[in-house]
């Protein structure tokens, strides 16, 4: 996993992500930062979380979990590996960790903790936001490398095992994520195979393919609808363009400057384009 840029300054979502009844799922990490409000539950492997981050349901981490201070989780917290719980965090439910427990100051579990290893209670550090403010410092000044040695620690890449690591879920900072939409202030990439409820409000947005997304896409720039996906509401952007690519199906109206509809793509709505459209055609229909 490689970032050229502090990785918080994009909503990423990864291939095979789902949107469940109350949990948001992914096979990796799922990075989130401060004061984003996250209106699921979140399983995946390691969590980390932001200063005033908010979860409205449960975190499930195979892995490690760090939480830093004044984060708000509504219900259980489950640790398969090490837990870090910062100051004045809340947790609405119960406390299981598997591995040891870092837990700071005026930290309220309704309903109890425990931990099989050790247990250190203190006021720490809040490490996450120390961890991404000094990975922005590197990248500033152009130390690549070394900002890449940090995220390979923070993500825990360097499993015993030989699969490839699964991209992490990034949540930016000052996200409203939930049922109802998904808002950030920044670009969106959604990826392959992925199943979303929620209005996706960005900068930019660009879905990617099989996806089905139950919810309207609104962005200021351009807009990409990779093949095969369906948005089950209506595509418009600001300032920029939309593209659907082969075989996507927007369930709903587009508007946008330039638009290019794919071989055997479908939109069931009004095309409002205040540029050029373009319908791409298969190689049969040019013969």
């Amino acid at each position: 996993m490689a970032f050229s840029r502090d990785p918080l300054d994009e909503l990423v979502v990864p291939d095979g992500t789902e949107a469940q009844e109350r949990d948001l799922v992914t096979d990796g990490d799922v990075l989130v930062g401060g004061r984003a409000t996250i209106g699921f539950g979140v399983r995946g492997r390691n969590v980390l979380a932001g200063e005033s981050a908010e979860f409205g349901g449960a975190i499930e981490a195979d892995g490690d979990c760090r939480l830093d201070m004044w984060c708000d989780v509504a219900e259980n917290v489950l640790v398969g590996q090490d837990a870090y719980i910062g100051e004045r965090v809340h947790i609405g439910g119960r406390l299981k960790v598997a591995g040891d427990l870092d837990i700071g100051d005026d930290v309220e579990i309704e309903e109890g903790f425990e931990a099989n290893g050790w247990i250190v209670i203190r006021n720490p550090m809040p490490t996450i936001v120390f961890l991404f403010v000094y990975l922005k410092h590197l990248l500033l000044i152009g130390e690549d490398d070394a900002a890449q040695r940090l995220i390979s620690e923070i993500v825990d890449e360097d499993d015993d095992d030989d699969e490839p690591d699964a991209e992490p879920l990034v949540i930016p900072r000052n996200a409203t994520v939930g049922d109802d939409a998904w808002r950030v202030s920044t670009p969106a990439t959604i990826g392959d195979d992925c199943r979303l409820h929620g209005n996706v409000r960005a900068e930019t947005i660009d879905v990617g393919a099989d996806c089905n997304v139950f919810g309207s896409l609104r962005a200021r720039g351009d807009v990409t609808v990779g093949e095969g996906t369906r948005i089950h509401g209506d595509v418009t952007t600001r300032d920029g363009d939309v593209v659907v690519e082969r075989d996507a199906r927007v369930l709903g109206d587009v508007s946008c400057a330039d638009f290019e509809l794919g071989p055997d793509a479908e939109v069931d709505g009004t095309i409002r384009a205040d540029g050029e459209i373009t319908m791409r055609t298969t190689e049969r229909e040019r013969e």
